[in-house]
């Protein structure tokens, strides 16, 4: 086997997914009995910044958990939602900007190499921009590797992805 065996660590949100999940949120808040009488409105701009705009920090809470709940249905991972702090908005509202994470900080990406050495498995870890390629020349080498990384308890999501 002259060539190395690799693979992608990324962290990646589907869009559409979020997008789906906003609007289900948003119609659940439209009939919801607690939601009647109250501004509390959900909006995704397509990019990765969900606003949620509501009556108070309580109901705002409310609609964050209902976003949350739809996430975990359509398979988004709650670790890569990063709530901002709540800002008075106009006409006694409460609003917060929820962002999605994409690509994993050059801090994690070190935090997963340290992580992957430590381990003393025989493969190379490589930060390349917001993802790393480990590779090794022992196909059952990486997926030791990508069983480390499931078991670790990371800030973020990771998937992993070009196994080669």
């Amino acid at each position: 086997m002259a060539k190395d065996a690799s693979f992608d660590v990324v962290s990646e949100v589907s869009v559409q997914e979020v997008d789906n999940a906003v609007n289900q949120a948003r119609k659940e808040i439209e009939t919801r009995f607690d939601f009647k009488g109250s501004k509390s409105e959900i909006s995704f701009d397509g990019t990765g910044a969900i606003t949620i705009v509501s009556d108070d920090e309580y109901k705002l809470n409310s609609v964050f958990d209902v976003l949350q709940s739809k996430l975990v249905k359509r398979g988004v991972s709650l670790k890569s939602l990063k709530q901002g702090k709540l800002e008075p908005a106009s006409g006694g509202l409460v609003r917060q900007v929820v962002t999605l994470q994409q690509g994993i900080e050059q801090d994690v990406a070190k935090q997963i190499t340290k992580l992957v050495k430590e381990s003393k498995i025989k493969v190379q870890a490589t930060i390349q921009g917001d993802s790393l390629r480990i590779s090794g020349k022992n196909k059952d080498d990486l997926q030791q590797v990508i069983q480390l990384l499931r078991d670790a308890d990371l800030p973020i999501p990771l998937q992993f992805v070009n196994y080669r």
